[in-house]
């Protein structure tokens, strides 16, 4: 007596549906990196005029004219300085960059990336 095995396995429709979802992550993957990258450049710059500013010496525009040359020089273009806040508060000066990026993924699907731990006192050390 034979006995037939039958072969079990992912069927072409299976396979098509899980390559299109890895395609559609790839996708998000790489329409949100640009803006993750540049969020890591705007706290490298954050960091560094928080950390080198001397409250003795230089005044809150000497800070920002310092800020929007780093940000300049590192070619960030979607953040505005001027969207940047930076105010004394209870005798501490503080920047205040949090911001928020909205990416078109595709058609009217839109991605929005909230980066709000941007907000360092002047003059501590980074956290």
């Amino acid at each position: 007596m034979v006995m037939r095995h039958r072969q079990s396995g992912m069927s072409l429709l299976g396979m098509l549906s899980i390559a299109i979802m890895v395609g559609f992550f790839i996708m998000c993957g790489m329409r949100l990196a640009p803006s993750y990258f540049e969020y890591l450049t705007v706290k490298e710059v954050v960091t560094k005029v928080a950390t080198e500013y001397e409250a003795e010496k230089k005044t809150i525009r000497e800070l920002r004219r310092q800020m929007e040359n780093l940000l300049n020089t590192n070619q960030v273009y979607d953040v505005d300085p001027r969207d940047i806040e930076i105010y004394r508060k209870d005798g501490k000066t503080w920047i205040d960059a949090n911001y928020e990026a909205r990416i078109s993924v595709m058609g009217r699907i839109d991605a929005v990336m909230s980066f709000d731990d941007l907000k360092l006192q002047v003059g501590q050390p980074a956290p």
